[in-house]
């Protein structure tokens, strides 16, 4: 649901650019596999074997109780007012649950504006259920013969897509064998790597940068991939479109990685610390300011003679509520889940 429309037209790059916003998500999936990746291979390594229970213990104290509290907070919220959208149907709050709340989307369309970014949660988990049994039953073979499978299957569903053109929804953007190739593609790097990390200049890794912004850019606008937007695209654009995705994931991953901790400001690191809380929060504030309370967003934007750039306003006022909450959040609700979270850690990390 668009509560801030831009012409498109009119702010031709503007636009683009905030579509390719939404290639961040696929970037993360990468992330998140890369670095468990890592951390499972760097304990098989130390101590000969995985603890699976333990994996799984570490996983849920990290994401379930944000998750859970803030998704059953939206359904009650849903129930008693109108102001959140909807109800959330009694099947959609069972799938969303069991983490499965992505299938539910891909099969029934969007749901209540403000639990849709949790799809990409579900896709994780699921992640999560495969990748330490994968390691554990077959090793570091077996994982390069699982990813190498999973990229496959992912262009395969694609072509599966890209035959049904819609100008309606589309469920490809949520369905989970679709992303599974960026983590495919995280774990591969993890394993090839083997902990090594590639020593790039400066002027190389802006390069890298630029590249990976540029793929983005060319998937957009003339492959036509725009995540949950319909998707007319061609076979050739939407097997391009997604090709150069990838591409873009792995050219922004190799921008920043190996760089000097002392090169990241530290404000940035610690957004990275508190951007689950910022993922889970951020489209519900935004659905506030810019729906619950549009008019008073209007009249405080014309009282600062400022009111063509109202949209500009809002987008200031949501980020800076979303990273006040997320603060509070972490500080207060998801560190002593953290705490426990060390007692079943064998390799430390950095949640």
């Amino acid at each position: 649901m668009d509560l801030a429309p831009v012409d498109a037209k009119h702010y031709y790059w503007g636009y683009h650019l905030s579509l390719v916003g939404n290639y961040g998500v696929p970037l993360f999936f990468f992330l998140s596999a890369f670095l468990i990746t890592e951390l499972l291979i760097r304990e098989q390594d130390s101590f000969g074997k995985i603890n699976v229970r333990s994996f799984y213990i570490r996983r849920i104290l990290r994401i379930w109780p944000l998750y859970l509290t803030f998704f059953f907070l939206i359904v009650l919220l849903t129930s008693v007012t109108s102001h959140f959208g909807g109800n959330i149907p009694p099947k959609a709050q069972l799938a969303f649950t069991l983490f499965s709340g992505n299938w539910y989307i891909t099969f029934n369309e969007w749901q209540s504006y403000c639990i849709n970014p949790l799809w990409s949660v579900s896709v994780e988990e699921q992640l999560y259920i495969l990748l330490p049994l994968v390691l554990f039953f077959t090793g570091k073979k077996g994982l390069k013969i699982f990813s190498f499978f999973a990229i496959v299957l992912s262009y395969l569903v694609i072509l599966y897509y890209a035959q049904r053109p819609t100008e309606g929804f589309s469920g490809q953007w949520t369905n989970s064998f679709v992303h599974f190739q960026f983590f495919a593609a995280g774990i591969l790097v993890s394993v090839f790597l083997k902990g090594r990390q590639p020593h790039l200049n400066f002027l190389t890794r802006m390069v890298l940068f630029a590249t990976g912004y540029a793929c983005w850019l060319a998937a957009s606008i003339i492959c036509e991939v725009n995540a949950d937007a319909p998707h007319l695209a061609t076979i050739a654009q939407s097997v391009s479109g997604w090709f150069l995705i990838l591409a873009g994931v792995l050219s922004f991953f190799f921008s920043f990685f190996g760089s000097s901790e002392k090169r990241m400001p530290a404000a940035l690191a610690y957004l990275g610390r508190i951007s689950y809380g910022m993922y889970v929060f951020h489209i519900t504030i935004y659905w506030i300011i810019y729906h619950i309370f549009k008019a008073e967003l209007a009249t405080f934007s014309n009282k600062m003679g400022l009111g063509e750039w109202k949209n500009e306003i809002g987008f200031v006022i949501v980020f800076l509520i979303t990273v006040t909450i997320a603060m509070l959040s972490y500080n207060y609700f998801e560190k002593p889940f953290l705490r426990l979270k060390t007692r079943f850690t064998f390799i430390p990390s950095r949640d």
